[in-house]
């Protein structure tokens, strides 16, 4: 019997007879569900949605499909000497995608940023020798196909060939970062997820709660994810959406954090404002 699969969210669910009542990811203020309540179908292993494939820079490939699947990330392959690290996969297991990684090496390892983008992480670990899905210990109650393929881990852990898990928290309490050393000709990179997040403006980057219903973070957990940020050495970021910050990205990412707690605590106003605080 196949997984379920939230339609929303694209997570997948156990296998079973009827689908869970309600899906405890969308069910959340930082995700949603439309007024007419939850949907589900099963994992379809024959789904024909078309695969993209495009090199980002040497060893870090993005894989995006179409149509999309949920919330719609794109997932990315990190190549490393010893295996590839399958980041954020979509809640999809078609030949388009599993044939193409078939074709690339495979998959000897699987994480995400945070709950939200796990999509069919189990499924794929099954498929490539029941490989490590990294989850973060500290958002192990929002687990929602519970298998001993399943990693818990806590504050940074390495994941294959130097490449680093590290928790930054902020948007859900394990929400992470991975960290490519070798990444933008050895100058390091970040793939953020949702953890930073890529805006419309360049040189730009935010911190949310909620990104659909708008919640922001507080000060102390924006400041916190600089701080955890602060020992690893990056240049270049990429988020799940495909933002990319080419060059300058720690310094992106310190003075927008700096800009976002200006606004929130008052201490930067608009200079027509004329109920501004002096």
């Amino acid at each position: 019997m196949r997984p379920w699969m939230c339609v929303f969210c694209a997570n997948e669910f156990p296998p079973g007879e009827t689908p869970p009542a309600v899906c405890p990811i969308c069910d959340d203020d930082r995700q949603w569900l439309p007024v007419s309540g939850p949907s589900w179908t099963r994992l379809d292993e024959t789904a024909d949605n078309v695969l993209t494939a495009r090199e980002l820079e040497p060893g870090l490939i993005a894989l995006s499909l179409h149509p999309s699947v949920g919330i719609g990330q794109r997932g990315l392959l990190v190549t490393t000497s010893e295996g590839n690290i399958l980041w954020e996969p979509p809640g999809f297991v078609g030949p388009s995608l599993v044939d193409w990684l078939d074709a690339h090496g495979g998959v000897a390892a699987i994480a995400s940023s945070h709950p939200h983008l796990v999509g069919a992480s189990v499924s794929l670990s099954h498929r490539y020798g029941r490989v490590p899905v990294f989850y973060n210990d500290s958002d192990r109650r929002w687990v929602t196909r519970p298998d001993p393929v399943v990693h818990f881990w806590s504050d940074t852990t390495d994941v294959l060939g130097g490449v680093r898990l590290v928790q930054c928290g902020g948007h859900f309490p394990g929400s992470a970062v991975l960290h490519l050393p070798a990444a933008a000709d050895g100058r390091g990179a970040l793939l953020t997820g949702d953890t930073v997040k890529g805006v419309m403006q360049p040189g730009m980057v935010t911190f949310m709660r909620s990104y659909p219903n708008m919640i922001p973070l507080s000060p102390r957990l924006v400041c916190q994810i600089v701080d955890r940020l602060g020992d690893l050495r990056f240049d270049r970021l990429y988020d799940a959406f495909g933002v990319v910050v080419r060059e300058g990205a720690r310094e992106v990412v310190e003075s927008s954090a700096e800009r976002y707690i200006g606004w929130v605590t008052d201490e930067i106003v608009d200079p027509d404002d004329p109920h501004a605080p002096s």
